[in-house]
């Protein structure tokens, strides 16, 4: 393999490993998916969780109720209100096989395109080698991405009588056997 397809090659291997498992619970970074969270007020905030396409809606939606749990507890309060709570899908057709025929006509060149697939013109014949699996045009599937959302209010003393209040403890306790921490690298 040559130099220019190596480093390709190499990104490409990486960000497939990347993407190989769904998101664990873990901050947000430029290049990975997770929870942000943001204070607007001393005892409101606003927390998010996305996941990367392996990652069901379910998930997405325990983690955020998750996160906003342990942000209560970690700033002091007892229980939690979501005040307003969304879960978005962002979906995509993604192309997965085929390819493209590259072939030069000209006298006597041969290269090696993409994928390692000679190409050669000889005086009566051009055209590529032909490869099943890069001779035909790209099938799609597609691919869903959810982030879920929520304004919560921070509450002290036991939660009142009301669904949209949540015991921040007992929701640490009750999802911690669900959370799938990042693997130490």
């Amino acid at each position: 393999m040559t130099r220019k397809y190596l480093i390709p090659a190499l990104a490409s291997l990486a960000a497939l490993g990347a993407c190989a498992t769904a998101t664990p619970y873990q901050a947000a970074t430029p290049s990975d998916r997770g929870y942000t969270n943001q204070q607007i007020e001393q005892n409101r905030w606003v927390v998010t969780f996305s996941g990367n396409s392996l990652t069901d809606r379910q998930t997405v939606e325990t983690y955020l109720l998750y996160r906003a749990a342990e942000l209560t507890v970690q700033n002091g309060y007892d229980n939690f209100r979501m005040v307003r709570r969304t879960t978005d899908a962002d979906s995509n057709l993604v192309p997965v096989g085929g390819g493209y025929n590259y072939s030069y006509f000209s006298p006597y060149y041969r290269f090696y395109g993409p994928h390692g697939r000679a190409v050669a013109y000889y005086p009566y014949h051009w055209g590529a080698f032909d490869d099943p699996f890069y001779s035909r045009a790209p099938d799609y599937r597609e691919v869903t991405r959810f982030e879920a959302s929520a304004e919560i209010l921070l509450g002290r003393g036991p939660s009142p009588d009301d669904p949209a209040y949540f015991d921040a403890h007992d929701v640490l306790a009750n999802l911690s056997g669900q959370i799938m921490r990042p693997q130490a690298r």
